[in-house]
């Protein structure tokens, strides 16, 4: 088996030396390649991959901005790999990644895997906030991973594999962004391929993001939700809509106030207390403690709000995804 590896890049030639250079000091014995798809960028990488040349068996291939999804479908279909190992370009390799995923396809080989992510020492307070309410088991983070069947996991394109054979059957990503990955992985199942959480396959993933950024991001995923459900009915969980039935509890907690009712926002008080704690437990700093009470709360309001936007537009007025949420998807 030769792994390919896949790596869209947009205007982040930073990111993608940081991501070879960890490529660099893998410990798997095999050889692979690396394809990296500059995506449209005006900022182009051919400079920083000019250091790697001797290194890393590279491709470069470059085109005009369609998105993430068909520049991955871009680059495998020009691998010569016969599995396809995907990352966004702001993640960091651990040097036994390769290893790792070796060593579970010996144990259980599927055509379709994912990963997990954390976060390194070098990361800032507030990545390592972002990244904590993005994996942890009281967000949505937990709804995003922890609480899929291992068997039955939905892999996150920044860190993913996919044989040939999978992507040539399947046709790849589709055109919306966010929500290709689980778009991707509900066409597999329906097409008898099989999925996998690998668990020790892990990256850091750097998201290099501020908090409106953040917002905006996991806004879109709330928007996109709604679409796939649409798309793949019988697919579709009650825990979804968590995040924005948390948000209107909320706003409700608060209003319930006025008459001298505070049960419900005691409850909010004790789970963002809990949160905190466990997040600064975790990382080891009662600063990133606090800051994991912003970035939950980011990511619930804006996950919450725009599900119950997309659920409006999408499934109660029956408009067209592409119409209704044109920013969620590019044009090939």
């Amino acid at each position: 088996m030769q792994f390919s590896i896949i790596i869209p890049v947009y205007n982040r030639p930073d990111e993608i030396d940081e991501l070879l250079d960890s490529l660099t000091k893998q410990d798997y014995k095999q050889k692979f390649e690396v394809i990296i798809i500059e995506d449209g960028s005006t900022l182009p990488s051919l400079s920083v991959l000019e250091k790697y040349k001797g290194k890393l068996q590279m491709t470069y291939l470059s085109k005009s901005n369609t998105g993430p999804g068909d520049s991955r479908n871009y680059g495998m279909k020009h691998a010569n790999g016969d599995y396809f190992i995907l990352f966004d370009s702001d993640c960091i390799i651990p040097n036994n990644y390769l290893s790792e995923v070796e060593k579970a396809f010996q144990i259980n080989y599927v055509d379709c895997f994912g990963g997990p992510d954390k976060a390194l020492k070098s990361f800032s307070n507030i990545q390592k906030a972002i990244n904590f309410s993005m994996t942890s088991f009281l967000t949505t983070g937990g709804i995003r991973g922890g609480s899929e069947k291992v068997n039955k996991f939905q892999p996150r394109s920044f860190n993913m594999g996919i044989s040939k054979k999978a992507f040539e059957a399947s046709g790849g990503f589709g055109s919306i962004h966010p929500g290709e990955d689980p778009d991707l992985s509900i066409r597999l199942w329906q097409l008898g391929f099989e999925t996998r959480l690998f668990s020790e396959a892990y990256v850091y993933h750097k998201r290099r993001i501020d908090w409106d950024r953040f917002y905006t991001q996991v806004n879109k995923f709330g928007k996109a939700r709604p679409i796939l459900d649409s798309w793949h009915p019988a697919y579709q969980k009650w825990s979804y809509v968590f995040p924005t039935l948390f948000i209107l509890g909320f706003y409700g907690a608060l209003f319930l106030l006025i008459f001298a009712q505070d049960a419900l926002l005691k409850f909010y008080f004790i789970y963002f207390l809990i949160l905190m704690l466990v997040s600064t437990f975790q990382n080891k700093s009662l600063v990133i403690g606090f800051l994991s009470i912003r970035a939950t709360w980011n990511q619930f309001q804006g996950y919450g709000l725009g599900y119950m936007q997309s659920f409006i537009k999408i499934r109660l007025l029956k408009q067209q995804p592409e119409k209704a949420f044109p920013e969620l998807f590019f044009k090939k």
